[in-house]
């Protein structure tokens, strides 16, 4: 009843207009009361699914949630209604590249929020760039997509060398000397050890072994070995997370335990700690926050949890929230016009769940890299000291 209307309402002002003889700028009189289309890809199904859905839909649906409960949102004064248009990807970059085309040229969606993954945003980015769409992502990590110094694109993630630069100052600080590295052989590994071994250099911190192994890989248990033979002080898991639980638990299976054991992506998903069990303790690995640091940080955890029924995962998932947060706060700012949003968010210092956050071109540079832990059951910042809930626990013990 109610959607009915709202569209007799929509036809009288466009006949009235007509009627009149008025003129409004493009869209005025038939937007005014309308929805705010945001239009997104996720993977609900396919090998992306796992991130997908613990770390960005749940909280796009939170956030559209939370703002039509307050009324909508504020776009300079004036509340309206948020409108998802979601659609499964599939994990098929062929049906990410054409939704989003769709979006931004037929369906004409006022906003449009990132899909899930490096790879996705590589595919994305340029088209959000070619339509004057601004794009803030959560989950890119890649050097290299940041220097493409798109003027649209934004990362709210801290990249590789960051990222890096963080676990070696830590590893430094824990007198390691040596470490053992494995990483997946795709752009992200490869970013991410082209950042890491410069790093690891500067602190004369020496690798004893590196292996990288591919995309669906099964057993990684040969590799494991020898790097236990090896005897290094830490190991290194430049991971996502199929690869990452498999590694996890054939350590524990041959009882590779070093100083300290580090994975990457997945290592702060609640699912981590749920399928590792007491394994996780003592894992190290890619984060950026968690319920402790702020009252803001908590007041999301428990919203998350409250409609989503999940937990959110310790990294990207409040980066992912930083992001609709910047959206919202330039909307009530700016308004809806993409150039205007666009030199906004280049140009201001936002106050997010993770903090003061703004970007020097591409990359946001307020945030700076982390690192975080297993400890009792919560995923612990213990890297760098100023951003740190508690102090890291070593040697890495198998439960």
């Amino acid at each position: 009843m109610q959607a009915e209307l709202t569209k007799r309402r929509t036809a009288l002002k466009a006949a009235l207009a007509v009627a009149w003889g008025l003129t409004f700028p493009a869209g005025f009189a038939l937007a005014q009361d309308a929805p705010i289309k945001v239009g997104y890809t996720q993977s609900r199904s396919g090998p992306f699914a796992g991130g997908s859905q613990t770390t960005q839909e749940p909280n796009y649906l939170l956030w559209a949630e939370q703002v039509n409960a307050a009324g909508g949102l504020n776009v300079q004064g004036k509340k309206r209604k948020i409108e998802l248009i979601g659609v499964d990807d599939r994990s098929d970059m062929e049906t990410i590249v054409r939704s989003y085309e769709k979006f931004m040229t037929t369906d004409k969606v006022d906003i449009i929020l990132p899909p899930w993954g490096t790879g996705a945003n590589f595919a994305v980015a340029p088209v959000a760039n070619k339509h004057g769409y601004p794009l803030v992502a959560p989950t890119a990590l890649s050097q290299k997509l940041v220097d493409m110094k798109l003027p649209y694109y934004f990362v709210t993630l801290q990249q590789p060398k960051p990222m890096m630069a963080a676990l070696v100052d830590m590893l430094a600080a824990n007198g390691v000397k040596t470490v053992a590295v494995s990483y997946m052989d795709d752009l992200f590994g490869l970013e991410n050890i082209g950042a890491l071994e410069p790093l690891l250099k500067e602190k004369n911190i020496q690798v004893v072994d590196k292996k990288s192994y591919p995309l669906g890989v099964k057993d990684l248990s040969t590799m494991l070995k020898g790097m236990k033979a090896a005897n290094p002080d830490a190991f290194i898991g430049i991971t996502y997370p199929p690869d990452n639980f498999l590694i996890t638990g054939q350590s524990k299976e041959i009882g590779f335990a070093p100083k300290i054991f580090y994975t990457a992506v997945g290592t702060a998903f609640p699912i981590y700690r749920e399928r590792m069990g007491k394994g996780s303790e003592g894992v190290m690995g890619m984060g950026s926050w968690n319920p402790k640091m702020s009252k803001a940080a908590k007041a999301y955890f428990d919203a998350h949890v409250a409609v989503n029924k999940k937990e959110p995962d310790r990294w990207a998932s409040a980066h992912a929230w930083a992001a609709l947060e910047i959206i919202q706060q330039t909307v009530e700012k700016v308004g809806l016009d993409r150039k205007a949003m666009r030199d906004h968010i280049a140009t201001t210092e936002f106050t997010t769940v993770l903090g003061k956050m703004k970007f020097n071109g591409t990359e946001e540079v307020g945030v700076p890299g982390m690192v975080g832990q297993w400890q009792n059951g919560e995923f612990e910042i213990v890297w760098p000291p100023n951003r740190a809930t508690a102090k890291p626990v070593m040697p890495k013990v198998w439960n």
